[in-house]
């Protein structure tokens, strides 16, 4: 028998076998930097469960966390904000004496950049945190996305790279 994730595996006529009534754990969360490196191994990490432990996926043990792409400060208000537009919008309600210049920004470009405390009441407080429960559905597209990008058929990952490099957002 071999544990992982709180999750036993044992034999069954020489056949591997995902055993949900030994689970230890009900919420398996995915936690990954808000950035697109971050993005990337999700997406990796969503392809394994949907290949290899989909049960756990079907029974709705697989979460994504969400933690925050920026932190703004005016003052002593601290907000998070988890897309652009959030921040945008938040920049402006801050600067209510049109002074966008005296809200700090700061962007995190990964979750080593969050002190203990921000990383706790941001993306892993079971009463604050925010997450995304995975279906068979994104598990599948993740899948999906996963093969192409990373599989021996060139025209598909070109046609794709073409049709979203314009979405594409460089993290330097």
């Amino acid at each position: 028998m071999i544990t992982a994730l709180g999750v036993s595996f044992g034999t069954e006529e020489g056949e591997k076998a995902l055993n949900l009534t030994r689970l230890r754990y009900h919420k398996i969360i995915i936690m990954t930097d808000a950035d697109v490196d971050g993005s990337h191994i999700r997406t990796l990490i969503l392809t394994f469960f949907f290949r290899y432990m989909r049960e756990l996926i079907e029974q709705g043990y697989v979460y994504i966390a969400l933690p925050p792409l920026y932190l703004l400060k005016k003052g002593k208000e601290e907000r998070y904000c988890w897309t652009e537009e959030q921040r945008n919008e938040l920049t402006k309600e801050l600067a209510k004496d049109g002074k966008e210049d005296l809200v700090g920004v700061q962007r995190y470009k990964g979750l080593g950049e969050m002190n203990p405390e921000q990383l706790w009441k941001t993306t892993m407080d079971p009463d604050r945190r925010s997450l995304k429960q995975v279906s068979i559905e994104s598990a599948a597209e993740a899948d999906h996305l996963f093969s192409m990008l990373m599989g021996d058929e060139v025209a598909p990952r070109r046609e794709f790279i073409e049709k979203n490099a314009k979405y594409a957002r460089v993290d330097i």
